[in-house]
């Protein structure tokens, strides 16, 4: 059957055999050629364990259904009087001949067809009888539409000495003989197996009305005016319970899905979840009871290749996609193996011109691959993605041959060169803040972030490429260029990897600065996923490395980044001296200003947690005005903010509250939401000291459904916290209680003990109703650049 298989068992016409006899009563036809037996059943049996396809059956029962059963989701019993498998789903308004499955190999398109189709014949719907014949299309030598017609004529009741010779006689008399049978019998139903091109099944279609076709099929074939179903893998809950279905057929005792439900779901994923390499997996083990499912996860998990792991003798992954893959041209076999080269799950039509090497899209190869059901669609449009399995089959072929992996390699570098270009471009746009970048190629900070956002996996799993020696210089500039994206997008998890990546490609590179660099990034992704020791580690060895390099700006910057990282673990002293050093490196360097107006801010942070506010605004009101003639408005505005609370603590309250009205409206037209959320936050607690505790309510409110969107769980515990607080002032005791648990929650996921030990303050103060100082939390943090 070319690779799909169901219930263990190769299925369809060989060599012009098929299945079934034609038996039952004989009616008298008025061609010469003789009585006509009636076709009762010539279908391969239903697959015992066939599972999963519940809804994908309905819909392809809905397209086979007489007229007069649309809508009616109770159909009659068969003959036995056994009541449907399945309600019907209603049926097309117009009737349609032929219905066509396509999918990937392996996918169960055969077991779901013939699953339908004796259902169909069960509920009386085709008493005419059905017909099967397997068109091999995918084999070296697939039936011709003579081989075809012969077998279903024989199968009809034509004898083999009144078959006609040529393709066109045999089409006549086959619409004859059907149209015949739609007379004197009823509807007739043709099921035509793995199908590779229109020219095999179209000689096979009744000229009457009355029959219907069902195809099965790797490749989509739109040529046939068919209804389409297209056949994708199973939900991992589905895959799981045919692994489970497979077995307990087999010995209905056998526990081992239940026992092992994690290795079940590993097994699966492993599989891809395809109901091919699912049977075969099952089939494993079958034949050893005693195998745990765990060990056959550590074969396959450990395999060179999975695919050839996927085998039980009889089926195997890698032949079912052999079929496939011989029968791609040159360009579409090339396209299909690059593109398993891509990065990431998906790629998009921009990446896919790089790798091909072509001044476009390569459509036309593309379309083959698609039709072919190598290929599908991604999760918006003009993005494209392999199943697991085929890109292991892909990537398998590449190693093979040395010219293959010639060619893929020079594909990666050529993706690779593009993404660093391009990623740099878009950096220099976001930091332009305004307007386009000279140069950029975009058309300004959003046209930017739209690229970045569209091509994000593909530059993160990129960037890791910088592991091998061959991408190591251009990983390690594509990973330098995404930092402040990765940022501002939050994807303090893909920075972690990616600058990890990073630095182990500088060492090797000898690139003291981009180990720095790379250094200073991963400190700070650390710093943002709340490692806050690892941080401290990271920008430490960002210091040294600055510092033996003789580079005094970089060296001042990591000094900065390594304060605020000594501020979060509580290291105040060092920390504020850690900003004075900084100041001192960059004072008389050039480009120097920037990094000192930070220092500033990150020092008044500092100051404002050892409660010496009257420094802290002293340090923040020059920040602010160092930012303001840099005429970077982002990080003014965020030194206005953290002056706000020095303010608040200092007395200033209308001061305060202006600041952080100031700081967020700049935060809004940004698009900062962490820092537009953290302004409202701040705006709750001065609004809170003021006495305004239904306004501060709603701000703080505010600010804690913004950081549960953003998923930033240390200022949603810290925001929780000074909403407690508020609260608790306001005489709402039960509703602070409330808040301060949410807190101490968040703060334990986060394994901060710092966090838990002031919440459980404040939490049984608000249990005593006491009130409780302002600001229950640590304040959130301001700059951290």
């Amino acid at each position: 059957m070319s690779g799909d298989t169901y219930g263990g068992d190769r299925i369809g016409f060989h060599n012009g055999t098929f299945w079934g006899e034609a038996i039952g009563k004989k009616v008298e036809h008025h061609h010469h050629y003789g009585p006509m037996p009636q076709v009762e059943d010539a279908l391969p049996p239903v697959a015992a364990e066939f599972t999963g396809r519940d809804d994908e059956l309905g819909s392809l029962l809905a397209t086979l259904a007489p007229d007069d059963t649309t809508g009616d989701t109770d159909a009659p019993a068969d003959d036995a009087g056994r009541p449907p498998a399945l309600p019907v789903t209603p049926a097309p308004a117009t009737p349609v001949l032929v219905t066509a499955v396509a999918g990937l190999g392996g996918v169960g398109k055969t077991a779901l067809a013939v699953r339908a189709a004796h259902t169909a014949r069960e509920r009386g719907w085709f008493p005419g009888g059905a017909l099967f014949v397997d068109c091999h299309g995918y084999d070296e030598t697939p039936a011709g539409p003579e081989q075809l017609l012969e077998a279903l004529l024989r199968a009809l009741g034509v004898a083999a000495a009144h078959v006609p010779s040529t393709l066109d006689e045999r089409a006549g008399l086959y619409r004859s003989v059907l149209a015949e049978r739609a007379r004197t019998s009823g509807r007739v139903l043709i099921v035509v197996d793995n199908a590779s091109h229109p020219a095999q099944v179209r000689p096979l279609l009744p000229g009457h009305t009355a029959h219907r076709v069902l195809v099965t099929s790797r490749d989509t074939m739109p040529q046939l005016g068919a209804h389409q179903l297209h056949l994708d893998i199973l939900r991992p809950e589905v895959a799981r319970d045919v692994l489970r279905t497979a077995l307990r057929t087999a010995a209905p005792a056998d526990p081992r899905v239940q026992d092992e439900p994690d290795a079940a779901g590993r097994l699966c994923a492993l599989c891809g979840h395809l109901p091919l390499a699912l049977q075969i997996a099952a089939a494993l083990l079958i034949s050893d009871p005693g195998k745990p499912v765990a060990e056959l996860v550590a074969e396959l998990a450990g395999s060179a290749t999975v695919l050839d792991h996927l085998d039980d003798g009889e089926r195997g992954v890698r032949a079912a996609f052999d079929l496939s893959y011989r029968r791609l041209g040159p360009g579409p076999a090339r396209l299909f193996r690059l593109l398993a080269l891509a990065p990431g799950p998906e790629t998009s039509d921009e990446a896919l011109t790089v790798l091909s090497g072509a001044d476009g899209v390569p459509r036309r190869e593309l379309n083959v691959l698609i039709r072919a059901h190598l290929v599908a669609p991604g999760s918006v449009r003009g993005c494209w993605t392999l199943h697991d399995l085929v890109r292991a089959y892909a990537l398998d072929q590449v190693s093979r041959e040395e010219e293959l992996r010639i060619e893929g390699t020079r594909a990666r570098t050529r993706l690779l060169a593009h993404y660093r270009r391009r990623a740099e471009a878009a950096d220099r746009s976001l930091r332009s803040r305004s307007g386009p970048a000279p140069a950029s190629g975009f058309g300004g900070p959003q046209d930017a972030l739209r690229w970045l956002d569209r091509e994000r996996t593909g530059l993160i799993s990129a960037a890791l490429w910088a592991a091998d020696p061959v991408h190591a210089r251009d990983g390690l500039g594509l990973a330098l260029s995404l930092y402040g994206y990765l940022h501002w997008r939050r994807y303090f998890d893909d920075a972690v990897s990616v600058y990890r990546c990073a630095v182990r490609a500088a060492l090797a590179l000898r690139d003291d600065l981009g180990a720095g660099r790379a250094w200073n990034a991963l400190g700070l992704a650390l710093r943002s996923n709340r490692r806050i020791e690892e941080s401290v580690a990271a920008h430490s060895r960002a210091v040294e490395i600055h510092r033996e390099r003789g580079d005094r700006l970089q060296e001042g910057k990591s000094w900065d980044m390594l304060g605020v990282s000594l501020t979060e673990a509580r290291r105040f002293d060092e920390s504020v001296a850690a900003h004075e050093r900084a100041r001192e490196l960059v004072r008389a360097v050039a480009d120097g200003r920037l990094v000192e107006a930070s220092s500033w801010n990150n020092s008044g942070r500092a100051l404002f947690k050892m409660g010496r506010f009257d420094e802290s605004v002293v340090a923040l009101t020059r920040a602010c005005e160092m930012f303001r003639s840099i005429g970077d408005r982002s990080r003014e505005a965020t030194a206005t903010n953290n002056l706000g609370r020095a303010f608040r603590e200092t007395g200033r309250l209308e001061e305060a509250l202006a600041a952080h009205t100031t700081a967020r409206a700049v935060f809004q037209e940004l698009g900062a939401r962490e820092r537009h959320a953290t302004a409202w936050n701040d705006f709750g607690v001065a609004l809170s000291a003021l006495g305004r505790f239904d306004e501060a309510v709603d701000a703080h409110l505010l600010a804690v459904r913004e950081y549960e969107d953003l998923a930033d769980r240390h200022r949603q515990a810290i925001a929780a916290n000074d909403l407690g607080v508020t609260l608790r002032r306001a005489g709402r005791h039960d509703e602070a209680v409330d808040a301060h648990r949410q807190a101490l929650r968040l703060f334990g996921e986060l394994a901060d003990h710092y966090g838990e030990g002031e919440t459980l303050k404040l939490l049984t103060a608000a249990g005593h109703g006491e009130e409780g100082p302002l600001g229950g939390g640590p304040p959130a943090e301001g700059e951290n650049r």
